[in-house]
């Protein structure tokens, strides 16, 4: 029988406010359906009433109407706070549902979605099921050393059941490779033969895959497949953790039962587990978050982070605000228009909801989509189809990936007449990688002719951040022009002023640029000047020991500042190598020797096989 609290809680339109002496995990249910799960401490801020914890902005749009709101621990024993709770004074019943009234909830990475406490006996057996079938293909087709783990070896070991707030299967192997370019590469060879086994997969960063498992009740459920290896006899595993694993605990495999259904397992699941969730992981704990070693945390991103990073951000974006986002072509859309010939190719780069991509389809322009969100994609193509002219050409582009950079400026260069790239509000979204591999794809596609048209939020002291919040960033005009012009683009118009943002409301300050690839470069200026040993060399007067002491310790935090953004660029070419090795072994070599026609069979094999959506 649970037991009430004494203390206070309080639940409102923007937060929960729980006892400052609560430290336990909490978990909160709409009408008994599990939603959300938290730490007062950790997640919340220190408040006169106790500990404030906001609702996570994925529920934010969905807090309208009434509902019996119960906060509890983890074991459901102890009850915080049962009442009818009225959000934003609105008497209609609050459905936490998505559009085929199915119940959503929270997960683990703060995405709202279907979690398997809300989730049929028959489902989560299926899901089993088809788990077992995607470690079978892994194990006896693609021949890695693949198991079950983070909260699937976590239900299967502790109850045998699946974990009520997890939403995805997870599975990892343990490669044999210990260099991380050759993990990577590996894991793009995974890729491509689940891919012809009928599995559709999205990759997720240089090691970490996602499979794609149908469910009769028409939701996909994913199995994400993380690679682990060592390095320096320390043990990594996609997902963020490192530290002492030895091999013998991994491999050979194992078998434990989930939801009926016998799997693959690391050799000692138990010891495993304790170095996934500690010392602690038989105790449950929904609000689970690990503290992984800052070390590891830097190399993995460094080696293997950056592919599709957000994704999972955009494809909620487009999902759930939908009605925020206009239907009509925007301005620049119209500004760009003016600079086109009638009839040339148009590329919308970040094409995003498919808005300007469905325009300038409909003013009688050949339109090539690219965007790197699922939803961005589908919703693109939902408006090119409606507006007519034929089949979409909707492609898939990551930016932080070089292969589909290299494969799509290589597409474009083989168009009969140079394409006209427009993105509109990308340049926001990209990190310096994604916009190397960008001007890497216009030097491809645009030496012939054509332009790059840019619209963006543009930086200026004292603005506020441009929108989606978290997704979109002001641009330095000044640092994009010298990037250009390094990669051999020439800025034929710019100008700057009022415009919008993505949603279409007022921003003080865009930019647009016009840039070309087909024109003469200016040379590059030197920008050497000498060092502070040079000039100390050349100095008739030697300073005193102590100043030069003094000196070089001032420089220290800014030498190692320097040293650690030298290793992790270090730790990053391993991906571009494996990238590069990749391209050259699957598409340049076997590319050399065919006629125009086998070349666009094969670029459209090397984009099927490695980049399908």
């Amino acid at each position: 029988m649970p037991t009430a609290t004494t203390s206070p809680v309080l639940v409102t339109d923007e937060h929960v406010v729980m006892p400052s002496a609560l430290v336990d995990p909490v978990v909160v249910s709409f009408d008994g359906q599990y939603v959300w799960s938290f730490v007062p401490r950790r997640d919340g801020v220190r408040s006169r009433h106790g500990w404030k914890v906001e609702w996570p902005a994925v529920m934010l749009p969905h807090l309208h109407g009434s509902s019996q709101v119960r906060v509890a621990d983890a074991l459901d024993e102890h009850v915080h706070f049962d009442e009818v709770v009225v959000f934003h004074g609105s008497s209609a019943a609050l459905r936490l549902r998505d559009r085929h009234g199915h119940p959503l909830a929270v997960d683990k990475t703060g995405h709202l979605t279907r979690v398997f406490s809300e989730t049929g006996d028959d489902v989560r057996r299926q899901i089993a099921e088809g788990t077992a079938r995607a470690i079978a293909d892994l194990r006896a087709q693609v021949g890695i050393d693949a198991h079950v783990s983070y909260g699937c070896l976590l239900g299967a070991v502790r109850e045998g059941q699946m974990i009520g707030h997890d939403s995805d299967s997870d599975l990892a192997y343990l490669s044999a490779h210990t260099h991380p370019a050759d993990v990577v590469r590996e894991s793009f060879r995974i890729e491509r033969e689940m891919r012809e086994l009928g599995w559709k997969v999205v990759r997720m960063s240089g090691a970490d895959l996602k499979l794609f498992l149908p469910l009769p009740d028409g939701r996909n459920v994913h199995v994400d497949v993380f690679a682990a290896f060592h390095v320096e006899g320390i043990f990594y595993q996609l997902g963020g953790r490192s530290g002492q694993v030895a091999r013998e605990l991994l491999t050979p495999a194992s078998t434990v039962v989930l939801e009926g259904v016998e799997l693959a397992a690391p050799a000692d699941p138990e010891a495993v587990l304790e170095f996934l969730y500690g010392p602690g992981w038989r105790v449950p704990d929904p609000s689970f978050k690990p503290v992984d070693p800052w070390i590891g945390v830097r190399r993995l991103d460094g080696w293997m982070r950056g592919v599709r990073t957000h994704v999972a951000d955009w494809n909620e974006t487009f999902r759930n605000r939908s009605s925020e986002i206009p239907r009509r072509r925007s301005s620049f859309a119209e500004w760009a228009r003016h600079r086109i010939p009638a009839g040339a190719v148009v590329v919308d780069v970040g094409s995003g909801s498919g808005r300007d991509s469905a325009w300038f389809g409909r003013q009688g322009h050949r339109v090539v989509a690219l965007d790197f969100s699922g939803a961005a994609l589908r919703q693109t193509r939902g408006r090119l189809q409606r507006g007519g002219g034929g089949q979409p050409d909707v492609r898939v582009l990551l930016l932080n990936d070089l292969r589909s950079a290299l494969l799509a400026g290589a597409e474009l260069a083989r168009e009969d007449e140079p394409p006209y790239l427009y993105a509109r509000g990308l340049m926001g979204c990209l990190d310096a990688e994604a916009r190397d591999n960008l001007w890497r794809l216009c030097t491809m596609s645009l030496r012939r002719g054509g332009a790059l048209f840019l619209e963006y939020a543009a930086a200026r002291p004292g603005l506020r951040g441009s929108t989606p919040a978290g997704l979109v960033h002001r641009v330095n005009t000044r640092t994009l022009v010298r990037e250009i012009k390094a990669a051999g683009g020439v800025v034929v118009h710019r100008e700057t002023g009022p415009g919008h943002d993505f949603f279409d409301r007022p921003d003080p300050r865009v930019a647009r640029l016009e840039v070309r690839w087909d024109q003469p470069t200016e040379p590059p200026t030197s920008t050497y000047s000498p060092t502070n040993e040079e000039n100390q060399m050349r100095s008739t007067i030697p300073l005193s020991a102590r100043k030069e002491f003094f000196r070089k310790a001032a420089a220290v935090p800014d030498w190692m500042g320097d040293v650690v953004a030298a290793v992790h660029e270090n730790r990053r070419l391993n991906r571009r190598v494996a990238e590069l090795t990749d391209v050259v072994a699957e598409l340049l070599v076997p590319i050399a020797d065919r006629d125009g026609d086998k070349a666009r069979e094969l670029l459209e094999s090397y984009r099927r096989t490695t980049l399908a959506p």
